[in-house]
C-alpha cells in the first residue's frame, strides 16, 4: 500500500463528472443545470470543482456569499454565478465581479436598487427568492405586488429568475407538503410574470428534488450534495461516486494492558489486552468529538477500527487489535468504499456536515 505521509483529502474529478451526468440524465436536455459550489464545494476544492463544471457543461454556479464568488472570478471562472445569501455590505463588490444576487426580502431589494442606481447599472441580472415553506429566506406569496411596485419604471435591474427551495424533498412522508410547495411556486410564477410583463426562468429542485419530483424541474435545477456523491437515499447513493476521500496514517501504535486508559479524561478503559493506533487527525481537522468513544469506525486494510476515547484536537486513537497493520500504514476515514453518510450517521449527523467540516489544514490532492 502506498504511503501518503500525512492526512490528505483526495478529490476525484472523474467521480464529480460521473455524478453530474447521472443527475443530468434525470432532467430534460433543455433544462439548465446549476452546480452548487458553496462552502468550498462542500469541503473539497471550490476552484477545481467550478472549473470542472464549467468544462463539462454546467449552466450556472451557486455560492452562499459574495467572497466565494469573488474567489471564483479571480480564478477565471466565466459561468454565471448566483449568490444565494448576499449581504448588503458586499453589494458593490458583487456588481464589480459580475455576480448575480438572490434578492430575498424587501430590505435587500430596496438596498440593491439603491446600489445599482448609484452605479448607473442597467438590467443588472437578479434572482428573486420566494419562501414556499422552508421558512428560511424569501419573499412571501403576497409580496408579489410589492416587488412589482418597486421595480415598475426602474431600469437598473432585470429579474432573470425566480426560485424557491423544497423543505423535505428526500422524505416520502412529506410528499404532500412538497407538492403544496410546488403548486404555490407555480401560482407565484404566473402572478409575478404577469405583473412584470415578462417571464423569468424558474428553479426549485435540489438533488433529492431532481430524483423525486422531475415534473417540477421547470427551466433549471440545482444540485449540491448529489454532485459530491450523496443522494440522501441508499438507491441513489449506489449510482453516485464519492468525490472526496479522506485518508490519514498511523503515527504510533501502543500495546494496552487490561484496565489501562486511553486519551483525555480516561474516557476509554481497556477490559483486556488491546493494540491501539494514534492518527494525525482531530477535531481541529473536522473530526468532531461526537465521533469518539466507539461510535465511529475508520478502515485499515479493509478492516474496521473503532475510534476510542475522546477525539483530541490533533489526534484520534483507534483500536486495531486483530488488524494486520503497522506504523505508517494508510487509514481511510471516509470516501473510498467507506461512505461519509455512514460515517456521519454513526454520530447522528449527515454527510453534509462531515464533508464541509474538513479543515483547510488537511492537504488537498486533485485526481482526474
Amino acid at each position: 500500500m502506498d504511503r501518503i505521509g500525512e492526512s490528505t483529502l483526495f478529490i476525484d474529478l472523474n467521480a464529480l463528472e460521473h455524478n453530474y451526468w447521472y443527475l443530468r440524465s434525470k432532467i430534460a436536455p433543455k433544462t439548465k443545470f446549476l452546480a452548487v459550489v458553496k462552502a468550498f464545494a462542500y469541503g473539497s476544492d471550490m476552484i477545481a470543482v467550478a472549473k470542472k463544471m464549467e468544462h463539462i457543461g454546467a449552466d450556472y454556479l451557486a455560492v452562499a456569499y459574495v467572497k466565494e464568488g469573488v474567489l471564483l472570478r479571480n480564478a477565471g471562472i466565466k459561468l454565471p454565478i448566483l449568490v444565494l445569501h448576499p449581504q448588503p455590505i458586499n453589494f458593490g463588490e458583487l456588481i464589480d465581479h459580475s455576480l448575480e444576487p438572490s434578492l430575498y426580502s424587501p430590505k435587500i431589494l430596496k438596498l440593491f436598487l439603491e446600489v445599482t442606481k448609484a452605479k448607473e447599472e442597467k438590467d443588472y441580472p437578479v434572482h428573486i427568492k420566494f419562501n414556499t415553506g422552508l421558512n428560511r429566506l424569501g419573499f412571501w406569496e403576497n409580496d408579489v405586488d410589492y416587488i412589482q411596485q418597486n421595480l415598475q419604471g426602474r431600469s437598473e435591474v432585470k429579474v432573470i429568475s425566480i426560485f424557491s427551495h423544497l423543505a423535505a424533498s428526500e422524505d416520502a412522508k412529506e410528499k404532500e407538503f412538497s407538492n403544496t410547495q410546488i403548486d404555490t411556486f407555480k401560482k407565484i410564477s404566473e402572478d409575478i410574470s404577469q405583473k412584470l410583463g415578462y417571464t423569468p426562468f424558474r428553479h426549485m429542485l435540489n438533488t433529492s428534488g431532481i430524483v423525486n419530483y422531475p415534473e417540477a424541474q421547470f427551466e433549471m435545477v440545482r444540485s449540491g450534495i448529489g454532485l459530491y456523491g450523496y443522494g440522501n437515499d441508499a438507491k441513489v447513493d449506489a449510482q453516485l461516486k464519492p468525490v472526496a476521500t479522506l485518508k490519514t496514517i498511523i503515527s504510533q501504535m501502543h500495546k494496552i494492558e487490561p484496565h489501562e486508559s486511553v486519551g483525555y479524561n480516561r474516557a476509554y478503559k481497556s477490559v483486556g489486552y488491546r493494540i491501539t493506533a494514534t492518527l494525525p487527525l482531530g477535531h481541529a481537522d473536522g473530526i468532531g468529538r461526537q465521533y469518539g468513544n466507539g461510535k465511529t469506525y475508520v478502515s485499515i486494510n479493509g478492516k474496521k477500527a473503532p475510534i476510542i476515547g475522546n477525539v483530541c484536537m490533533d489526534m484520534i486513537m483507534i483500536d486495531v487489535t486483530g488488524i494486520d497493520c503497522k506504523e505508517g500504514d494508510e487509514v481511510i476515514v471516509f470516501g473510498e468504499n467507506c461512505s461519509a453518510e455512514n460515517f456521519a450517521a454513526s454520530a447522528n449527523t449527515i454527510s453534509y456536515e462531515i464533508l464541509t467540516a474538513i479543515s483547510p489544514r488537511v492537504k488537498r490532492v486533485i485526481t482526474q
